[in-house]
């Protein structure tokens, strides 16, 4: 992080606090609730997002694109919801609200890293449904596993080197002020707006850093499920039509599950109680990862077959074991 600091003079001082006091949910009632609540999303998140994943390592019939794309994003999940929500229960439930200056800036980093890194995915998938919609007979030729982990792998490098520029001018703050955090985690938002000196970059960074991990995604989204609608104009008959279509019905679910509440955050966010506020972006971080795994499951085939098939095999190797 020095490279960040050295640029500005090394005559400049900054004021570090020792800690950082994360506020968490101030004044709810029965909010225990709510955190046995997130616990119950984040076990279900971490059974749902390995379940899909080894199911995926196991068959080898699902050693395609899609499912590189797919097992990404069950890792991306599953990482999310590890990294926010025990260090959230920790932080809220336990009353462990003081964070060193250095660990909350770790926390920043890997959950905007999840976030971004979530978006990135889908848009993948858009890509990979966009191949298979409009080339279906050259699909294998045009989408190879080779090309998707290539660009899964651009992927995490792009976003690595994002968020980690926007971390790290956090750095050159100066925190004279205030140390409270009003947020559930250690949020690049109202970290930056502590600043006692000129917050103008960071903000720019947040800004443009939103831009390109979230609305540049969705955008391409949008232009490519537009561009999938005129494909399935020109399919002869109806029955193909919604053939075609079935095969994107688990990714607009996934898109919407993802994007709306974030959309319902950043559209009326100012307008609405911050308990309201820090509630909805903790479950709009939560419960993605948390259903997922189960559209996947209900509306892959393949995936369900397998998962039939490893548990049909596990079954009778039990019984087996016992005879």
């Amino acid at each position: 992080m020095e490279f960040f600091n050295s640029a500005l003079g090394r005559n400049i001082t900054f004021v570090r606090p020792e800690y950082f006091i994360i506020s968490g949910f101030i004044g709810i009632p029965y909010i225990r609730y709510y955190y046995i609540f997130l616990l119950f999303l984040y076990i279900v998140s971490v059974m749902g997002n390995m379940t899909v994943m080894t199911v995926i390592i196991l068959d080898h019939n699902l050693k395609a694109p899609k499912y590189i794309a797919v097992f990404s994003l069950a890792f991306v999940d599953l990482f999310s919801s590890s990294s926010l929500v025990p260090k959230v229960l920790d932080i809220c439930l336990f009353n462990h609200r003081y964070i060193p200056y250095n660990d909350c800036l770790t926390f920043c980093f890997f959950c905007f890293l999840c976030i971004s890194m979530q978006s990135f995915n889908l848009a993948a998938l858009a890509y990979d449904r966009l191949i298979a919609i409009f080339y279906p007979l050259h699909y294998q030729v045009k989408m190879t596993n080779r090309f998707m982990l290539f660009l899964i792998a651009s992927f995490w490098v792009l976003v690595i080197t994002l968020v980690l520029i926007a971390v790290g001018f956090l750095t050159r703050l100066s925190f004279c002020k205030s140390v409270v955090i009003k947020s559930y985690f250690c949020d690049h938002g109202p970290i930056y707006r502590l600043g006692c000196n000129d917050v103008t970059p960071s903000r720019i960074i947040a800004g443009a850093l939103s831009n390109l991990v979230l609305w540049v995604p969705l955008v391409f989204i949008l232009a490519s499920y537009c561009s999938i609608g005129y494909a399935l104009t020109k399919i002869s008959t109806a029955k193909e039509r919604v053939t075609a279509f079935k095969t994107c019905t688990g990714h607009i679910l996934l898109v919407a599950i993802f994007y709306l509440p974030i959309i319902f955050v950043y559209r009326f966010g100012a307008n609405i109680h911050p308990n309201a506020r820090i509630i909805n972006l903790s479950l709009a971080t939560v419960i993605p990862p948390m259903l997922n795994p189960f559209i996947y499951v209900l509306q892959t085939q393949e995936i369900k077959q397998s998962l039939k098939k490893l548990l049909k095999i596990r079954g009778q190797s039990k019984i087996a074991t016992k005879n």
